[in-house]
């Protein structure tokens, strides 16, 4: 049988009730065999996409743990549910910190008054928070700048002219902008409440300039930035005890805001696009159901004809 095969094989000819042979079959099949250069091909991609996510992963720690500093633990903000807004009174209070503590050194160049109307203040106590401030405005007529009281379009002052100003009244350190201060720091609200309470004195081992006090959730631990806020530091206007705290707790809810100030109109449409999907779901529903019945209910029966 074997010879009969292997002459079959030769001739290129299959009969009936024989078995074809090993290489007549390979050639029917559908697949390829991969060559050695597609081998080659696929094991250098292959070491090439390891070793990269290798080297994020490596420059990924190195950059987490290049620095000292601690992570700020989380905090049970109000806010911080799918469905529930920011504390507009505590918005308020914020905002009474950060002009009586924080303008003194930081700027907040992207927020007008006019933004606070609905907020944390009525339009006639707006104005007033703005007519406080002298802007400089011009030219007029003679061509010179003069100063005038602020309006409702103005932006909030910075408390220095220009950075160079800020550095050299700072011991060469520049105050950020407080404005989306929020969404450029890891943490958000929970470093920035985490680091106006969390001065420390340096522990062995820690140098630290003139000028310099230590945070440990600062990057490197040495900050420029002096204790700002202690107890009873200000008085709130609707009577809230104004511990540590409760000032740190306020200025982060307030900055929160000033980064995000879409942030309860987000949560708003939320609940309304939650809303109009359900109802929208359940007539999409209730139409597929009425539209596929007749089908679904059908009954198909066969009669043959009479012979």
């Amino acid at each position: 049988m074997a010879a009969t095969v292997g002459r079959i094989c030769g001739a290129g000819i299959l009969k009936s009730g024989t078995t074809p042979c090993l290489s007549q079959i390979s050639s029917y099949s559908t697949t390829r065999e991969w060559t050695r250069g597609r081998k080659a091909l696929l094991g250098s991609i292959g070491v090439l996409a390891g070793g990269a996510g290798a080297l994020i992963f490596a420059l990924d720690r190195s950059v987490r743990a290049s620095d000292l500093e601690l992570h700020p633990p989380k905090n049970p903000w109000s806010h911080n549910g799918w469905f529930n807004s920011l504390d507009h009174a505590s918005i308020r209070r914020g905002y009474e910190v950060y002009k009586q503590v924080c303008a003194a050194c930081h700027s907040m160049r992207f927020i007008a008054y006019r933004n606070l109307i609905g907020v944390s203040h009525t339009e006639e106590e707006a104005k007033a928070e703005a007519e406080e401030q002298m802007v400089t405005d011009g030219p007029d007529e003679a061509g010179n700048m003069f100063q005038r009281p602020g309006k409702l379009s103005d932006y909030i002052p910075s408390p220095y002219p220009n950075e160079e100003a800020a550095r050299a009244a700072n011991n060469g350190s520049y105050p950020p902008d407080l404005s989306y201060i929020t969404s450029a720091r890891h943490g958000g609200e929970d470093y920035i409440f985490a680091l106006l309470t969390g001065y420390h004195d340096a522990p062995a081992g820690v140098p630290l300039r003139d000028g310099q006090y230590y945070n440990p959730y600062f990057p490197g631990g040495a900050i420029s930035m002096a204790q700002a806020l202690y107890n009873e530091v200000i008085e709130y206007s609707d009577g809230t005890p104004a511990t540590a705290s409760q000032l740190a707790k306020d200025i982060g809810v307030f900055l929160r805001w000033t980064a995000e100030p879409e942030h309860d109109d987000r949560k708003r449409m939320l609940v309304k696009a939650i809303g109009i999907m359900t109802i929208l779901g359940v007539l999409s529903y209730y139409v597929k159901r009425f539209k596929w019945s007749s089908l679904k209910t059908r009954k198909i029966e066969y009669k043959p004809k009479s012979k």
